[in-house]
């Protein structure tokens, strides 16, 4: 009797732990990167943009649909320091961010509909946890802009500075 036990223990055990493998190998892929809405589609954008403070010009990628928001700069190694990347979005809101799977550090910049600087957020650090803290702006913006860490202050950009958006 203890040995029938001690089998439906062991196959109830092994079922459980392949349902949890299976379960985190759909979420997040076999190189760590989210199946689903997180890859690349053939229906995402490859649009590009340009942001501008003064004489500096950033190309950015446009982050336009749910999908290309969420996915955001995740898994990206490098950034060229004249790059980043321009999430738009439909209506002024508070959007909150997060560096979850981000590899590199960055400057976020919350711009309203008149294209005045409503936020920063500086120096922000990728996050290798399974939860990551998330960064609350205290204003509305329509769109959100990822640069390099430590170009907000090689810029001088602050609060209700003007850029000019081109996409």
């Amino acid at each position: 009797m203890n040995s029938k036990i001690l089998l439906i223990t062991i196959f109830v055990l092994i079922f459980f732990l392949s349902a949890l493998f299976l379960f985190f190998q759909n979420q997040f892929g076999k190189n760590g990167l989210s199946a689903g809405p997180l890859r690349r589609s053939s229906s995402e954008s490859n649009r590009q943009g340009k942001v501008c403070f003064k004489e500096y010009c950033f190309d950015v990628k446009l982050a336009q649909n749910s999908a290309e928001r969420t996915k955001g700069l995740m898994f990206q190694k490098t950034l060229e320091q004249n790059k980043g990347m321009l999430f738009l979005f439909d209506k002024e809101a508070r959007y909150s961010f997060w560096m979850k799977n981000t590899l590199i550090p960055l400057d976020i910049i919350w711009i309203d509909k008149d294209n005045k600087v409503v936020f920063i957020s500086e120096n922000n650090q990728p996050c290798k946890l399974y939860i990551c803290a998330s960064i609350n702006p205290t204003a509305d913006a329509k769109y959100v802009l990822e640069v390099n860490s430590g170009i907000i202050q090689k810029i001088g950009l602050k609060l209700s500075d003007e850029l000019s958006l081109a996409y």
